[in-house]
C-alpha cells in the first residue's frame, strides 16, 4: 500500500480531477505544501504527490473535475509568482491501479550509518530505553498538539514556521522542556557524535506521523539552523531516504523572469539516492555534507520492504527533531544549496 499512482490518459481529450504539473517540486526548492497553497485556491485537494523521482514534477489531485479544469485554465503555461516565477506545464493525469500492499525494493536499505556511507550521518540504535521511550511519549501526549494537514506537531524553544521554512528568532517560546534533559545530556556526552558537546540545542519539533504519512524531500533551511540536526525515532520505524541532486537543486523561492528548462529523466538519473532504516528508539545525526547538501525524505508508505523483509508501519511514529537556531549567516561549503548565499 502507499501513495496512489497516476499516468497519462489513454484517450486524447480525456479529462480528470488529477493534474500532472511540471517545473515545480522539492528539487527546485518548492515543497508540496508550497504547491498545495497555490492550487487549493481552485478547490478542495486530495493531495499533492511526487509524479516521479525527479523532484521537479508533481501530481495535484482534486476532489472534483471542475476544480482541476479551473486550475488548468488559470495556471498552464503561465509564470506563477507564488512559486518563484516558474512557468508551470500542466496536463491531465488518471489514477492507475495500485495492487493492495504492493511494496518494492526501490533502493537498497542500509541498517547502519557506515553502510549508508554519506559523510555526516551517524545513527545510534537503542539510544533510549523502552521505559524512556514510554515516558517521552507520555510527556508530549499530555501537552497540546497543533494539527497540520496530515500530521500533528509540537514546537519548543522556537516555533518552526512552515510557510517560510524558518524560525522567528525574536520570539522565543522558552527553554526546552525538562522531560528532555536526560536525552540532551546523553547527546552531549555520546562519543559517536562529533562536536555535540560544544553545541547547546535550543529548538525542538515533535512530529507525530500516522501510517502512510511521510515527509517531502527537503534540506533544512541553512539560515535557520546550525550544523547538527538530531532526530529521535519513537513508537514506530521508518525508512529515511537521502538524495543528492547533480544540478544543485535547492533554488530560492523568489520571483524571476527566468524559465528553467524542464528535463525528463524518467529513470531518475539526475540524483544519487540512498536509504537507511530507522528503528524505534534510535537517534540519527545529520551533519556536514549530509545536512547541507542532501535532501532527506520519508516515503509515504504504510509498508516498507527492508532488504526482503516486509515491515508494516506502526499506528504512529513520533520523532523528536533537535536543532540549534542560527544567529548569524551560514558559511557552509555548499553555496548552491544555501539560502544565505542567494
Amino acid at each position: 500500500m502507499g501513495l496512489p499512482r497516476f499516468g497519462r490518459p489513454k484517450n486524447d481529450g480525456e479529462v480528470s480531477p488529477n493534474l500532472f504539473v511540471a517545473n515545480c517540486g522539492p528539487a527546485v526548492g518548492l515543497s508540496h505544501d508550497d504547491i498545495a497553497s497555490v492550487f487549493c485556491k481552485f478547490g478542495e485537494l486530495n493531495g499533492v504527490y511526487g509524479a516521479d523521482e525527479s523532484g521537479t514534477r508533481v501530481i495535484v489531485s482534486y476532489s472534483d473535475l471542475g476544480s482541476a479544469q479551473a486550475a488548468m485554465m488559470a495556471l498552464h503555461g503561465q509564470p506563477c509568482s507564488e512559486l518563484g516565477g516558474r512557468s508551470l506545464y500542466i496536463r491531465y493525469s488518471v489514477l492507475q491501479p495500485n495492487p493492495q500492499d504492493q511494496v518494492k525494493d526501490l533502493v537498497p536499505i542500509s541498517m547502519t550509518a557506515s553502510d549508508l556511507n554519506i559523510p555526516g550521518i551517524y545513527l545510534v540504535h537503542d539510544f533510549v530505553s523502552a521505559k524512556e521511550e514510554e515516558d517521552l511519549l507520555q510527556a508530549v501526549d499530555s501537552r497540546p498538539w497543533n494539527c497540520l494537514a496530515k500530521r500533528r506537531v509540537q514546537h519548543y524553544g522556537y516555533e518552526f514556521c512552515y510557510d517560510i521554512r524558518n524560525v522567528n528568532t525574536k520570539r522565543c517560546l522558552g527553554e526546552l522542556p525538562s522531560f528532555l534533559s536526560p536525552t540532551l545530556e546523553r547527546i552531549s556526552s555520546c562519543p559517536a557524535f562529533k562536536n555535540a558537546d560544544s553545541i547547546v540545542l535550543d529548538q525542538l519539533t515533535v512530529n507525530e506521523y500516522p501510517p502512510g504519512v511521510g515527509l517531502s524531500p527537503h534540506i533544512d533551511t541553512h539560515s535557520a539552523f546550525e550544523d547538527l540536526i538530531f532526530s529521535l525515532s519513537l513508537a514506530g520505524p521508518c525508512i529515511m531516504e537521502f538524495r543528492r541532486y547533480e544540478d544543485g537543486a535547492q533554488l530560492p523561492r523568489v520571483a524571476s523572469s527566468t524559465v528553467t528548462k524542464v528535463e525528463s529523466p524518467e529513470d531518475g538519473s539526475n540524483f544519487i539516492r540512498k536509504a537507511i532504516y530507522l528503528p524505534p528508539r534510535s537517534l540519527l545525526l545529520i551533519s556536514g555534507e549530509a545536512r547541507y547538501a542532501w535532501h532527506h525524505y520519508i516515503p509515504h508508505h504504510k509498508i516498507d520492504k527492508v532488504n526482503g523483509r516486509v515491515i508494516r508501519r506502526a499506528s504512529r511514529r513520533v520523532s523528536f527533531t533537535l536543532r540549534k537556531v542560527r544567529t548569524g549567516l551560514c558559511k557552509c561549503e555548499y553555496p548552491q544549496y544555501c539560502d544565505s548565499r542567494k
